[in-house]
């Protein structure tokens, strides 16, 4: 995965072209969300891009917390700010904050890591839907609406214990939905794990919005259509 085909740079600028962002999500992170597509009305830039870009311009620290706080449109124009060790923004022209991580303990910087960690999450975090939202949504008999599914990053956790790491993976230890009216917060928790043994451990939380009754005809015409376009697409990683 060669990063920079994903993002532009100018003048301590970065900025994401539709097409980049777009592809990025379908081809890196399995991701066909249609607030991704190129021609969405409400583009957004994907949260697993940002999660990258971080990870590849500050390394990996053993305790990480990211939390989203705003859609990334592609006429937004980003700045890092790294006013303390322990605390970067991703902000705006304005100093609208979109993105945060705050992190401790040790750091690596090491690029190997960090191309195979952050391959490793975008795949896992691409079997979100309909893996693992699907069955949640049926057990709460609630279903995001298939007309406009809108599933928002709302921030990522990841605690390790040792950066000596060999081919990481992530596997999922639980899931669950708290349904809020037409809101749902989701929250996977994942192991981190090297050489088959687990050392470290990280969740996700997303919001679900427009919620209805679950309908079992329209979630199969859902992933029907989701299928469909993952299959116009070739993954690159």
């Amino acid at each position: 995965m060669l990063l920079e085909n994903f993002f532009s740079e100018t003048s301590t600028k970065i900025h994401f072209s539709r097409k980049q962002a777009s592809d990025f999500a379908k081809t890196i992170a399995g991701d066909f969300n249609p607030i991704h597509d190129e021609d969405a009305k409400r583009f957004c830039v994907p949260g697993d891009l940002l999660f990258a870009l971080l990870l590849n311009k500050y390394g990996i620290s053993q305790k990480m917390r990211f939390t989203f706080s705003g859609m990334v449109s592609n006429e937004v124009a980003l700045h890092f700010n790294n006013t303390a060790d322990d605390k970067i923004t991703i902000v705006d022209d304005n100093n609208k904050e979109y993105l945060s991580i705050t992190r401790s303990g040790a750091t690596t910087k090491d690029s190997g890591l960090i191309h195979n960690l952050t391959c490793r999450y975008v795949e896992f975090s691409g079997q979100t839907f309909p893996h693992i939202l699907v069955p949640l949504m049926a057990k709460h008999h609630v279903m995001i609406n298939p007309e406009r599914p809108l599933v928002i990053y709302e921030s990522m956790v990841i605690d390790i214990d040792d950066l000596n790491i060999e081919q990481p993976e992530l596997k999922l230890s639980d899931s669950t939905l708290e349904v809020d009216g037409k809101r749902g917060n989701v929250c996977l928790k994942f192991n981190l794990l090297s050489k088959g043994n687990i050392i470290g451990k990280g969740e996700k939380s997303m919001v679900l919005s427009g919620l209805r009754e679950y309908d079992e005809s329209k979630i199969q015409q859902l992933i029907e259509v989701y299928d469909a376009r993952k299959s116009g697409n070739t993954r690159l990683a």
